[in-house]
């Protein structure tokens, strides 16, 4: 599975997966004590969640942390999102 990075501001992501929006990376807090939060976009049962997700929500002690959990995700700014 090829997970993408859109980057829609400052902080906020969406997360792609084979092209389509399926959840959502978001940074609360401070930038030095952020709390990065992957989120399913639908409540899929445990069963057709996409890997790695298990739960709707994982989080995330930085950016590079979630991307590594998501295969090294690559990121991309808004703009190539329109494209894909």
């Amino acid at each position: 599975m090829t997970y993408k990075l859109s980057r829609l501001a400052p902080g906020s992501y969406d997360v792609l997966l084979n092209g389509v929006i399926i959840a959502s990376l978001v940074r609360s807090g401070d930038t030095d004590n952020a709390t990065w939060t992957a989120e399913l976009l639908v409540d899929l049962p445990v069963g057709e969640r996409p890997a790695p997700f298990t739960e709707m929500e994982h989080a995330f002690g930085s950016l590079e942390e979630a991307r590594r959990w998501l295969g090294d995700a690559e990121i991309r700014d808004a703009d190539a999102h329109s494209k894909i």
